[in-house]
C-alpha cells in the first residue's frame, strides 16, 4: 500500500459529489489523479452507506492503478472493506489508540486539529497525521470549527515532529499564505473538484505555493 503521508507531497484533495458540476466521481477521480495528485480522500456526507462502499471500491482501483495513497473519511468500516490506504477521522470519533485495534498497524490514521492541545495528544496517540484547520472559513463542512487562522498552523510548524496537512477554506488566491507559514502539503476541496478544468486548477494552485 502507498504510505504517501503529507509533506511527501504537495496536495490533499478531497471529493464532494455536491461541488463537482454535476461529473460522476470516476471522472473528477480520473482528473486528479492523472494531474499528479497523490493523496486522494473520500469525503461523502450526504450518502448511503452502500453507495458509499461501492465508490471506495471503485477509488481504491484507480489510485492502486496511479500509484496514489487513498483515504477514507470516518468510515473505518468502508476503509477496512476496501483496503484503503489509510481514515481520517475527527476529534468527536473514535479515539485514534480504538481505531488503531480496528485497522491493525498498516492502515494510516489522520486526525483533525484545531488546537495546540489537539495537537500533542495525537501525536501521543499514535496518528499517522494531522489536519490543521480550518485555516480560513469553509463551507464544504456543516459541523465545521471556527478558523484557527495561521498562529496554530505556525505553532504546529515549529513545535510538531508529524508530517501535517493545512485544511480550511484553501484556494489558489491564498494559498501561499499558507506554505509561507510553513505548510508543505495543503488539502483542497471546491477548488479543485469544483474546476472545470480540474487539471489546469491543478497546475495553477502549483504555481501558487511555489511563489
Amino acid at each position: 500500500m502507498p504510505r504517501i503521508l503529507p509533506g511527501q507531497t504537495d496536495l490533499y484533495a478531497l471529493t464532494d459529489s455536491r461541488l463537482s458540476l454535476g461529473r460522476p466521481l470516476p471522472v473528477v477521480a480520473a482528473a486528479l489523479l492523472d494531474a499528479g495528485v497523490r493523496i486522494l480522500q473520500y469525503r461523502e456526507k450526504k450518502l448511503k452507506a452502500g453507495k458509499m462502499l461501492e465508490e471506495c471500491r471503485i477509488l481504491r482501483r484507480m489510485t492502486q492503478n496511479a500509484g496514489a495513497c487513498f483515504i477514507v473519511n470516518d468510515h473505518i468500516d468502508i476503509a477496512m472493506l476496501v483496503g484503503a490506504d489509510g481514515v481520517h477521522i475527527g476529534q468527536d470519533d473514535l479515539p485514534v489508540q480504538e481505531v488503531r485495534r480496528l485497522v491493525g498497524p498498516e492502515m494510516i490514521i489522520g486526525l483533525s486539529t484545531h488546537s495546540p492541545e489537539q495537537a500533542v495528544s495525537a501525536l501521543k496517540a499514535g496518528a499517522d497525521y494531522i489536519g490543521v484547520g480550518p485555516i480560513f472559513a469553509t463551507q464544504t463542512k456543516e459541523d465545521v470549527v471556527p478558523p484557527v487562522g495561521f498562529e496554530y498552523l505556525e505553532w504546529v510548524a515549529r513545535n510538531v515532529d508529524l508530517p501535517f496537512v493545512a485544511i480550511g477554506g484553501i484556494k489558489e488566491h491564498n494559498i501561499a499564505q499558507v506554505t509561507a507559514r510553513g505548510a508543505r502539503c495543503c488539502a483542497l476541496v471546491s477548488e479543485l473538484v469544483g474546476a472545470p478544468d480540474i487539471p489546469a486548477k491543478v497546475e495553477a494552485v502549483r504555481r501558487a505555493m511555489r511563489k
